[in-house]
C-alpha cells in the first residue's frame, strides 16, 4: 500500500504535471525507492522513465498508478486531500491517514443554551452541546458572548441587565486543546455579520489580549469603582509581562476619553487584575475597540 508520504508526494506531483509534461525526481529519496519497489508488486513497468539517478515521471504514469489503486479500492491520487475526517476517507476509498485526517473536533464547539432536558434528568436552566459551528444559524443569533474559562463557562447565565438588549445570544466556550480550532473558525464567520462580539474572561493583560485576537468588540467587566477596589496584584502573574506590550500600543491608540482607558490604567499602570471566576454577575459592556 501506498504510504502517507508517497499519497502526498505524488498529489503534488500530479498537479504540476497539469503545467508540464514530465518530472524528473531523484531515486536517492526513500520515498521513490518504496514507490518502484510498489510499481513493481502492481506490475507497472517503468521502463525508459527510470535511469541510476532518477524516476521521470509523466501523466501516463500517474493513470497507471491511478488504474491500480482504482482496483484495489484505494483512494486515487487526484482524490487524496489532506484534512478530510476519518468518515469522509472512508467514502473516498478504504484506506485511511491517520496522520492526515481532520481532527474529529476540529468544527466543533461548546455551546450554553436554554435547557429542555428529558424526563430522566433533572431541570436545569442552560444545557452544554457539543456541536458542529456550521450547523449553527448564526442570523438567528443577535450577540456572540465567548467565556474564556470552562467552569465559568458552565455557569454562565446570560439573563443580566448587560444582555437585556440581546433576545437570542450565542454563548460559546473560547475553547482550549480541545475546542479552539472550531472557536477560532466561529469568530471568523460572525465577524462577517457585524454583529456584537462580547469577550467574558480574566481581567489580566492576557485575557485583554484574548480578546483582541479573537476579534471581540466588547468586554463584560464590572462597574470600573467596584473592579478597583477589588482588583489585586496577585491576579497579575509576571508570566504575563510578555504581553505588555501588545496592550500597551492597543492603549495608545485609543482616544483619552475611551471606556477602556480607566480599566487599561488599572491593568498596566496599577498591574492589578482580577479572575473571571471573582467578577460576579454584575457585568457591563465595555467597548474593546
Amino acid at each position: 500500500m501506498l504510504t502517507a508520504q508517497a499519497y502526498k508526494k505524488l498529489s503534488e506531483i500530479e498537479r504540476q504535471l497539469r503545467k508540464q509534461s514530465w518530472i524528473d525526481k531523484k531515486r536517492c529519496q526513500q520515498w521513490i525507492a518504496t514507490f518502484i519497489h510498489w510499481c513493481d508488486a502492481q506490475h507497472i513497468e517503468l521502463g525508459p522513465r527510470i535511469s541510476h539517478q532518477s524516476l521521470r515521471f509523466d501523466r501516463a504514469l500517474i493513470q497507471q498508478v491511478n488504474e491500480a489503486l482504482e482496483s484495489q479500492r484505494l483512494v486515487t491520487i487526484e482524490q487524496w486531500q489532506s484534512g478530510l475526517t476519518s468518515a469522509e476517507q472512508a467514502e473516498q476509498g478504504v484506506n485511511e491517514d491517520k496522520t492526515n485526517r481532520q481532527g474529529p473536533r476540529a468544527q466543533r464547539v461548546l455551546v450554553n443554551i436554554p435547557a429542555s432536558p428529558p424526563a430522566w434528568l433533572s431541570a436545569q436552566p442552560r444545557s452544554m452541546h457539543d456541536v458542529d459551528w456550521r450547523e449553527i444559524n448564526l442570523e438567528q443569533c443577535d450577540v456572540l458572548i465567548q467565556v474564556e474559562n470552562l467552569d465559568s463557562f458552565y455557569a454562565f447565565s446570560p439573563p443580566i441587565p448587560a444582555l437585556s438588549d440581546y433576545a437570542n445570544p450565542l454563548v460559546v466556550y473560547r475553547g482550549d486543546s480541545h475546542y479552539g480550532g472550531g472557536f477560532k473558525q466561529i469568530a471568523s464567520a460572525w465577524k462577517a455579520t457585524q454583529k456584537p462580539h462580547l469577550y467574558a474572561g480574566d481581567f489580566d493583560i492576557r485575557g485583554i489580549g484574548i480578546a483582541l485576537s479573537s476579534g471581540a468588540s466588547h468586554l463584560l467587566l464590572p462597574p470600573l469603582a467596584w473592579l478597583t477596589e477589588q482588583a489585586t496584584p496577585f491576579h497579575d502573574p509576571a508570566k504575563q509581562l510578555e504581553h505588555r506590550p501588545r496592550l500597551q500600543h492597543h492603549r495608545d491608540q485609543l482616544p483619552a476619553t475611551h471606556p477602556l482607558q480607566p480599566y487599561l490604567t488599572l491593568l498596566l499602570d496599577q498591574q492589578s487584575g482580577l479572575r473571571q471566576q471573582w467578577l460576579g454577575e454584575r457585568l457591563e459592556r465595555v467597548a474593546l475597540v
